[in-house]
């Protein structure tokens, strides 16, 4: 290269640009090329400068034993000059520089410079100039970033205090979230409920973005002026934060508390990235300025405006739905307390993390956070956390219950047994079902010579509804129609290999209900019409055909179909099992969080002291029940879960008709369907009280009337419902014309409204129970102590020498009339409970179950 090309690369592409062109030349003069080989230390720290060297090709690279000044570690590319600053102020090399690739280098040695300086003093003075420069720019920056920090200090965010811990899906879930949207600077809406520590996942957002290093701050929505003025700055005056911020990161806080005023400009912030200045009054608008900070915001709940700006939407899942995840958290929290206090570690018992996943935590990490650290400070230094420690609030699902399981554990391990209830289905009932069917249809046919017909309507009746009560659906677990219906399916599985039919979940939810009702008419119809109390053979047919349908749709379908939608005895042990003291659940947070097989729901092998199992029979999850309509106490889900979740508990009788109950139209068409049969029972005693003449020995008078009586009670309780409603339009028109008296211009805000018929309806669940058992008890106690004389009747032989234990009819009238007086007032209190309402509301309803319970005693006990 000759000395005029060396001068125009000097001049063009290094800093030595500023001189003249001859001193340039008397530069080009002097150098002298040198080629450096890769991994070579061109010059050493802590050295004097030995030339001054100008980088043509090649790579360099610097490194320092200096930590507090990272800037000295940094790369050369070609037109670099170095060590020319070192020379001029004669200082030494302050790093190491080392080729990276073959360098090409122009070399100007130190005496040789030192020359060219002393004989052009214009070197020396350029060089001064600049470096002044320089300084007075780094001056100035030094007090803008002094400015700023004052500016921003009291809203700056220094670090993230932790990331997502958790193994969950919504835990993984969220760290992606998280990834992607620190990957570009599109605004972030992120939202949940209280206690998420949503700013921390804000900042987990900024410090893992390519502008780390920039600052980030967080804003207090509710604490902004209405003008803006401290977010946008004002024209011609003070700066807002979003000039201090520059590229960094503003994180708005409760987004939901900003002022009305703020929010267009906020919006058109996030959807154009431009803002405007406040300006004084009078003043014209200024022009709109370019943002160049990125927005994230942090609300409980999201903004249909802001929602629609913004380009990433995150929404963090409560602490409920991420059971899993607790026990990570506690153990995260325990050690960032112990390391802060310098205690040893306490070790969390499995019952302690059980209760805390059945707890919902309604205030999330926060009181999780305050849960761990109080229990800490409770142990008092002690190995173990335990159940006790901790004092989480019971959910209102779990007030007052009582399980029982725990409470005696022998209750346990009998209902985990064979015993329960599949020996005492596979080994009596099947083989005593067939041997009643068989007496019914060879032995004597009336009453009180079969004690199969005695048993059936004196005992079994009886027994199981004053059973309701108290263990709900019990029969049901060892129900000889169902016995029969999987022993059907397990033989046709056999002899016909075969996938059976899903459930038609939607049609059977649909219609299910209104074909046990149908079903349960014609049994009533059939019953009456036909006197099934005293005719052995037809009472052995409905016992077939029940138990036919099982077979057939056990066939068809998976496991218990017709157990769950169409038995009608099933579609009444549900009804009644609403009212009892027992239920069977299962801790929803336990569930959540550390089943991942659903064995109770599914089945499956065992696993830990969960056994094998085929799953719940009529596909309910105990996690997920509301009521006792669906869940037949088999326990299976309790033998199958390998948890210990599940539950069985004593509580208020009927709570959930309260609390977590759905009204369903064909429960309560049964339920009126129940009650009618109380009258239609006392057909002959309803006509001589009501003064009717009719011949019940004529089929069709006698099967109009029956028709009659059981549509009559329903009519009955409705039209007190529609004087419920009609009270309820007379006291708003009567508050309505109150106000207009007071106010002309006033309208009514909130007309009152009684609760829907459907919802009312199961007040009078009691009274239908305690009627039907008033019924039955005089076929218990009037007939079923002679339960050894007919048995032997049966047999052909004489038993009247045998003893009999029957009760005196005054004392059958009082249990009776105890059973209803007790029975009407259940009703009432329940209806009560379930309106919430005043009792004057409920007037109506109250005395039609008085009027009710009057007739029913007036047909059965007189």
């Amino acid at each position: 290269m000759t000395s005029p090309e060396t001068v125009i690369w000097l001049q063009e592409r290094t800093t030595l640009g500023i001189l003249s062109p001859e001193v340039l030349n008397a530069i080009a003069q002097v150098i002298e090329e040198q080629v450096v080989p890769p991994e070579t230390d061109l010059v050493s720290e802590g050295t004097p400068p030995e030339a001054l060297y100008i980088l043509v090709e090649g790579q360099l690279e610097s490194n320092s034993t200096n930590e507090t000044n990272p800037a000295l570690a940094c790369g050369f590319l070609s037109g670099a000059v170095i060590e020319l600053q070192e020379l001029l102020l004669d200082e030494l090399t302050p790093f190491t520089i080392t080729t990276v690739t073959e360098c090409h280098l122009w070399v100007v040695p130190v005496a040789k410079f030192r020359e060219l300086v002393s004989q052009y003093p214009e070197i020396a003075l350029a060089f001064s100039r600049q470096l002044v420069q320089e300084l007075a720019q780094v001056t100035s920056a030094l007090g803008y970033e002094q400015e700023r920090s004052l500016a921003l200090r009291p809203y700056l965010v220094t670090k993230a205090q932790r990331g997502i811990i958790g193994t969950s899906r919504y835990a993984v879930r969220l760290r992606e979230q998280i990834r992607e949207a620190a990957a570009d600077r599109k605004s972030v809406d992120i939202f949940g409920e209280p206690g998420l520590e949503k700013d921390n996942i804000a900042a987990l957002i900024h410090f893992g973005s390519p502008k780390r290093r920039e600052p980030i701050i967080k804003v207090n929505c509710g604490i902004l002026q209405t003008s803006g003025a401290d977010l946008f700055g004002r024209a011609g005056g003070k700066a807002g934060l979003l000039e201090w911020l520059g590229e960094g990161t503003l994180v708005l806080n409760n987004i939901q508390e900003l002022p009305e005023e703020l929010l267009p400009p906020v919006t058109r912030l996030l959807k154009t990235g431009t803002y405007t200045p406040v300006a004084r009054s009078g003043e014209p608008a200024p022009e709109p300025r370019p943002n160049r900070a990125r927005i994230l915001i942090v609300s409980e709940k999201t903004q249909p405006t802001i929602e629609r700006s913004v380009g990433h939407i995150i929404k963090v899942p409560p602490l409920r739905v991420r059971k899993t995840d607790i026990q990570a958290q506690v153990e995260y929290y325990t050690s960032l307390y112990i390391r802060a206090r310098g205690v040893p570690k306490p070790h969390i018992t499995p019952e302690a993390l059980r209760r805390l996943q059945s707890y919902d935590f309604p205030g999330n990490l926060m009181e999780l956070k305050n849960l761990v650290e109080r229990a800490i400070v409770q142990a008092e230094g002690a190995n173990e956390l335990t159940e006790e420690i901790f004092w989480p609030a019971e959910t209102k699902k779990k007030r007052f219950r009582v399980n029982l399981l725990n409470a005696y554990p022998r209750l346990r391990r009998f209902l985990r047994s064979p015993w329960w209830p599949d020996r005492i289905n596979y080994g009596f009932t099947a083989t005593a079902f067939a041997i009643i069917v068989a007496v019914l249809f060879i032995g004597p046919q009336t009453r009180d010579r079969n004690f199969v017909l005695n048993f059936f309507w004196a005992w079994w009746w009886p027994f199981f509804l004053f059973l309701f009560p108290f263990l709900g659906r019990i029969w049901c677990s060892v129900c000889p129609f169902m016995i029969y219906g999987e022993i059907t399916q397990k033989l046709s599985l056999w002899l016909w290999p075969r996938k059976l039919k899903r459930w038609p979940r939607e049609e059977a939810e649909k219609w299910g209900g209104w074909f046990m009702f149908g079903l349960f008419s014609l049994i009533f119809l059939w019953e009456e019409l036909w006197h099934l109390e005293n005719t052995a053979y037809l009472s052995a047919c409905l016992l077939l055909l029940i138990t036919a349908g099982a077979m057939i749709f056990s066939a068809l379908f998976e496991r218990r179909f017709w157990c769950r939608y169409l038995c009608p005895i099933g579609g009444m042990n549900g009804l009644f099992a609403k009212l009892s003291m027992t239920e069977l659940r299962a801790q929803q947070g336990i569930c959540s969080a550390s089943c991942t097989t659903y064995q109770c729901y599914k089945g499956g092998p065992q696993k830990g002291e969960g056994l094998e199992t085929n799953g719940c029979p009529l596909y309910s999850h105990p996690a997920q029940l509301e009521d006792n309509r669906d869940c037949v106490l088999c326990m299976t889900c309790l033998k199958a879960c390998p948890h210990r979740s599940v539950e069985f508990n004593l509580r208020p009788p009927g709570i959930e008709l309260w609390t977590t109950h759905v009204p369903r139209t064909y429960e309560v068409a049964l339920l009126f369907l129940l009650l009618g049969g109380i009258y239609l029972h006392h057909l002959p005693e309803l006509q001589s009280w009501l003064g009717l003449q009719l011949d019940l020995t004529q089929f069709w008078q006698h099967f109009g009337l029956s028709l009659l009586v059981l549509i009559i009670p329903a009519i009955f309780t409705f039209a007190a419902y529609k004087l419920i409603q009609v009270s309820y339009w007379l006291a708003n028109y009567i508050e309505a014309a109150k106000s207009k008296i007071q106010n002309p211009k006033s309208k009514i805000q909130n007309w009152m409204k009684p609760r829907s018929f459907v919802e009312l309806a199961y007040g009078y669940l009691p009274l239908v129970l305690g009627g039907n058992l008033a019924h039955y008890l005089r076929l218990g106690l009037g007939e079923g102590g002679r339960i050894l004389p007919v048995t032997f009747a049966t047999l052909g032989l004489s038993g009247e020498q045998l003893p009999i234990l029957v009760a005196h009819p005054a004392v059958i009238a009082f249990l009776q009339g105890a059973t209803i007086i007790f029975s009407v007032l259940m009703t009432i209190l329940l209806t009560q409970k379930i309106a919430k309402q005043p009792v004057r509301s409920l007037l109506w309803q109250h005395l039609a179950a008085i009027g009710l319970g009057a007739s029913i005693w007036a047909i059965i006990v007189f």
